[in-house]
């Protein structure tokens, strides 16, 4: 799907924050795989156009996991976090994004 058919504005919007973690840093020196959070109404086609207009590369491929928030205690009242939708990016041979000269 070519990128002209989304909507700029939105596509601004879809990637909410990178995942820093110890298995985020492990899957980009291995898998040149990149997660982000996302929003829970994304699609992959919308997150493949946003990924590759902020940060200027190609993009492989696309897999989203949706994970369920924990239940948690407040006292006596029960709550939950939020649910969170991540995209693992797949980027092409030879591309890389980094986050501390992007920003």
């Amino acid at each position: 799907m070519s990128q002209t058919t989304h909507n700029p504005d939105r596509l601004m919007q879809v990637l909410v924050a990178p995942v820093v973690s110890e298995k985020s840093t492990m899957m980009a020196e291995r898998n040149n795989q990149v997660a982000f959070r996302v929003l829970r109404d994304a699609s992959k086609d919308e997150i493949k156009a946003a990924v590759e207009l902020l940060f200027k590369v190609e993009v492989d491929a696309v897999n989203v996991v949706n994970i369920k928030g924990k239940p948690k205690r407040f006292g006596r009242f029960m709550g939950r976090r939020d649910h969170v939708r991540k995209a693992y990016v797949c980027l092409k041979p030879g591309q890389e994004i980094n986050f501390a000269e992007a920003q």
